[in-house]
């Protein structure tokens, strides 16, 4: 399996929402992607095989130091693969040549050993609002 990864890659929004609903299991939605990317986001990371997608990352930020993981996800045939941390590494790599300090995370406790052993991470205190 060869996987090429990209900061910043071009977007289908077909096969973005189609990866989307299978990574969280949600039907597939019409999210238009590409805008969402550009106007919010400092960057994200697509991981291809040949032309498919298979792993996508994005990247909010508050403009300074801080960049923010959102939707982390691998289609299932690629996961325990490394596709993941490599997603992350590539995500950090483009938030430190932006001048970020912190990139942070939030997930639900089971991928808790695949952001904190196999990505790095480390715990701290937070808050949440459910809105």
């Amino acid at each position: 399996m060869t996987i090429t990864y990209e900061w910043r890659g071009e977007v289908d929004n077909s096969a973005l929402n189609e990866l989307h609903a299978e990574g969280f299991g949600h039907p597939v939605g019409q999210v238009d992607w590409s805008a969402r990317l550009q106007r919010h986001s400092l960057g994200w990371v697509c991981a291809r095989e040949a032309d498919r997608l298979v792993g996508f990352v994005n990247v909010a930020w508050d403009g300074g130091a801080h960049a923010f993981l959102l939707d982390t996800v691998v289609a299932r045939p690629c996961r325990s693969n490394g596709v993941g941390s490599t997603l992350i590494r590539v995500a950090a790599e483009g938030c430190r040549a932006a001048g970020c300090a912190w990139l942070h995370a939030d997930f639900e406790e089971h991928v808790r050993a695949f952001y904190f052993e196999a990505c790095g991470f480390r715990e701290t205190a937070a808050g949440l609002i459910a809105l």
